[in-house]
């Protein structure tokens, strides 16, 4: 069974299950392709796949299960039965990350090393992408500081934007650097005074983000900071804030993006800039 299931785990990384179970000998479902395994005589492949829900963090895959009968040796002997359950994860590691859309960088294989990858946070099935390992590294965090004040210190930013939580780690040294305020962008009921909001869509049901009321004014020109980009869900939603007081958002920048859940269709027309993927 070894080499079946290294097969097996080859095919299934990264994909976008759909429930579905099939009993088929030798074959089985892979992104709506039929995919034909060759295995041992008398060997049926069982095959259960089971739907995995977007969130802002890399997916573990759940257990699939592969079961082996094997014909009986001998006259009236019954067929066996073995079942093994194989725990299939994606491949995440901070070297896979070592990738730039738009920056070429020595930096970057070290800003992509410092980030640490741990399974099964907040809750079981997630590879969270854990940030505070880069921050500890204080060569990697400037390189990373550095980076996105290279990129925005001469395009007439007035204000940058950061997304709560992490966006606030990223986002006030940029503006320093770069000459602009900086502005969070909170969850409900964490700014005082008055403020606007714009509700946006969760995996399920929604929530809210929330500006303060005069904390930018219409004409200015602003950077949208968030540390990662998953489903888009949390940029959009600041876009579209700053939008409704007339401000230009010039382009959204984090330090991670997850493409397979495609966050990036979301910004519409809206450019992004990432240093690792």
């Amino acid at each position: 069974m070894e080499s079946l299931t290294q097969k097996i785990a080859l095919k299934l990384t990264k994909a976008n299950f759909v429930q579905e179970k099939l009993t088929i000998t030798n074959k089985y479902y892979h992104k709506d392709n039929l995919v034909q395994i060759k295995s041992p005589t008398n060997t049926t492949i069982t095959t259960t796949l089971t739907t995995t829900h977007h969130t802002r963090n890399t997916r573990v895959f759940p257990p699939i299960c592969v079961s082996k009968i094997s014909a009986g040796t001998g006259a009236g002997e019954e067929s066996e039965l073995k079942t093994t359950r194989i725990r299939i994860r994606d491949p995440v590691s901070s070297t896979d990350m070592a990738a730039s859309h738009d920056v070429k960088d020595a930096r970057i294989a070290g800003i992509s090393s410092a980030i640490r990858v741990i399974p099964d946070f907040p809750k079981p099935g997630i590879m969270f992408q854990d940030i505070t390992t880069l921050l500890l590294d204080t060569k990697a965090f400037k390189d990373t500081i550095d980076l996105f004040v290279e990129r925005y210190k001469d395009k007439n930013i007035s204000v940058v934007a950061g997304i709560e939580a992490r966006g606030f780690i990223f986002g006030p040294p940029i503006a320093l650097a770069i000459g602009a305020k900086f502005v969070p962008m909170r969850k409900p009921k964490k700014l005082p005074g008055e403020v606007i909001s714009e509700e946006y869509s969760l995996e399920y049901g929604t929530d809210k983000m929330e500006m303060h009321v005069g904390a930018v004014e219409a004409g200015e020109r602003a950077l949208v900071v968030d540390d990662l980009i998953a489903t888009g869900g949390t940029l959009n939603a600041a876009i579209r804030l700053l939008e409704r007081v007339e401000v230009e958002v010039v382009e959204c920048a984090c330090v991670i993006e997850l493409p397979e859940l495609k966050g990036r269709e979301r910004l519409g027309d809206k450019p992004l800039f990432v240093l690792v993927n």
